[in-house]
């Protein structure tokens, strides 16, 4: 038992598939198509993932380094802290508990329920699709605007046109509730779950591999995708936006492709949450750095075969005579919407939806498949009968072990504030089980109103850039904790200084294109991480702030 009360009941293999298993929730089966239509070709789809398989890889190393270094509850906490100051380390927790941490758990859980109703659709989240209603308000049309100086109408930063609470909303609160409880009776508990689950969906992975190479490689998606590897980022609806703000071709398809990137790092995200749980991992000055990298690099390897699948499956672009009837119609719609032709107007959508839904998963191409679901897409080409079924439980069982790791190890980031008071302290109680349970319910209960709330997905895009900003000043971080705290850890960066150096300007770049590319995220994310500085001055006012040393 470690000193503190935890329990030391995560060995490598333990740490190494929560690891997997948070990464790998519902992103990988969806967000290609995405990127798709962002950068419009094969080649450009591939760096996309290649370049997020490299960043993903330095900042894991990075981290293996701070891991080994300080392994302390809180991690990514902890390091802020460490390197620069408490409130630097409160604003991450707090942006944490507010949106990333909890707002992850929703979405996912979210994503369990959408995909139990492809099977059962009176327990899906769309009220069209033949969900179980309890509230519907169609005309719901709220809406969140910021005055800024420079503009002379305010800025919809938000907006929601239709809110509903269906049967799958209840599926989703009940796999958070249910997760929830698991992880309060242990983490030894919490952890067989994530065992069973993350090989069950590396299985299923596997097998959407294997079967998509197999059965589903179509030699005209091949020539279509392969034969002109890059200039179709030039055709894309995102290049012309940002060309028409740089005037400059080759900077906006740049820039195009970095923004495109976000995407990918997301799906490829939380590898870092195993760091909160340093207390409870056996040697975690070489088990957590093992974990972070073996991790990381077996699902990156993944992630890229996957989408090698994508694409020796279905063009990455749609049919161009579909194509064409989708812009034109879409056009048609706006026109008569803003002429207040409201009845043609619906008309003309159900008339659009209903041929898009007749064509097939090839007639769409990887940008145009159904609801993004570009693994179902694939797995249609393989059997049309069995192929929708067998993805839809696969990323249920997916996104069910995804909910229960980031449940599993965000409580003990709010334990590690608690501890500092910067939390409720009732958070840094552990239960006679050895784990943080009161701040698992406080998690639990945000996560269940971000899923009411139906405004998960909008925060998450606020946050991009917050996330950025904090991974980039942790690892610049680094470089102030080897002078704070110079014995020399069993692990050490490859290549310092070079690694960390060039982890944060890709951060940096990132960051930068997100400001021009897409400005609508990136203010309300920076609003969202100040909003908490008054949050933490506030704390310290009712003198609730604790020495840091005190839990160290």
């Amino acid at each position: 038992m470690a000193e503190s009360g935890f329990r030391r009941q995560l060995n490598w293999f333990d740490a190494t598939l929560l690891v997997i298993g948070t990464m790998i929730g519902s992103g990988i089966f969806i967000v290609s198509a995405d990127i798709a239509r962002d950068v419009g070709s094969a080649g450009w789809l591939l760096v996309v993932w290649l370049l997020t398989a490299m960043m993903t890889l330095l900042g894991a190393t990075c981290y293996a380094e701070l891991s080994a270094r300080l392994p302390w509850a809180g991690g990514q906490y902890v390091y802020l802290r460490e390197a620069w100051n408490p409130l630097c380390g409160f604003l991450y927790g707090w942006t944490c508990f507010l949106v990333i941490q909890t707002g992850s758990i929703a979405a996912v859980a979210v994503a369990f329920a959408k995909f139990l109703g492809v099977l059962v659709p009176a327990l899906g989240i769309d009220p069209d699709a033949g969900a179980y209603t309890f509230v519907d308000w169609p005309d719901f049309n709220r809406y969140l605007a910021l005055p800024l100086p420079w503009r002379e109408e305010p800025w919809v930063f938000w907006q929601k046109q239709r809110y509903s609470i269906t049967a799958g909303h209840a599926v989703a609160l009940l796999v958070i509730a249910m997760l929830t409880a698991v992880n309060c009776l242990g983490v030894r508990e919490g952890k067989w779950v994530q065992n069973i689950f993350t090989i069950s969906k590396v299985a299923a992975l596997v097998l959407l591999i294997v079967a998509g190479l197999s059965f589903a490689a179509d030699r005209n998606a091949i020539q279509a995708n392969f034969a002109d590897l890059w200039s179709g980022v030039l055709e894309t609806p995102r290049f012309q936006e940002v060309n028409a703000v740089v005037a400059w071709p080759s900077l906006a398809a740049g820039m195009v492709v970095v923004g495109a990137m976000v995407g990918a790092l997301f799906a490829a995200d939380a590898w870092n949450n195993i760091t909160f749980t340093a207390l409870e991992v056996h040697d975690p000055q070489r088990n957590l750095p093992r974990s972070l990298l073996s991790g990381v690099g077996f699902v990156m390897v993944i992630y890229i075969l996957t989408n090698l699948v994508y694409l020796v499956a279905l063009p990455v672009r749609a049919d161009p005579e579909l194509e064409t009837y989708l812009r034109s119609t879409q056009q048609r719609i706006s026109q008569l919407t803003v002429a207040g032709q409201t009845a043609e107007a619906q008309a003309l959508q159900r008339e659009l939806e209903q041929r898009w839904r007749q064509a097939t998963p090839y007639q769409r191409g990887i940008a145009r498949v159904l609801d993004d679901r570009v693994g179902t897409a694939v797995l249609e080409q393989v059997s049309p009968r069995f192929g929708v079924a067998f993805m839809a439980i696969a990323v249920m069982i997916s996104t069910f072990g995804c909910v229960n790791g980031m449940t599993l190890m965000g409580a003990r980031l709010y334990y590690a504030m608690a501890k500092d008071g910067l939390f409720f302290s009732v958070a840094g109680q552990l239960n006679r089980c050895g784990v943080p349970a009161a701040g698992l319910i406080l998690q639990g209960i945000w996560s269940a109103l971000l899923v009411f709330a139906g405004t998960y997905s909008e925060l998450l895009d606020f946050v991009i850039f917050a996330v950025l900003l904090f991974y980039a000043m942790t690892v610049t971080g680094l470089f102030v904790l080897r002078r704070k705290y110079p014995a020399e850890p069993p692990f050490r960066v490859w290549g310092y200084p070079f690694v960390p150096v060039f982890y944060i300007a890709c951060c940096s770049l990132i960051m930068l294109d997100l400001l021009i590319v897409r400005p609508n995220y990136t203010w309300p994310g920076l609003f969202i991480v100040l909003s908490g500085i008054p949050v933490y001055y506030l704390w310290r006012a009712l003198g609730r702030t604790a020495t840091p040393a005190r839990r160290n």
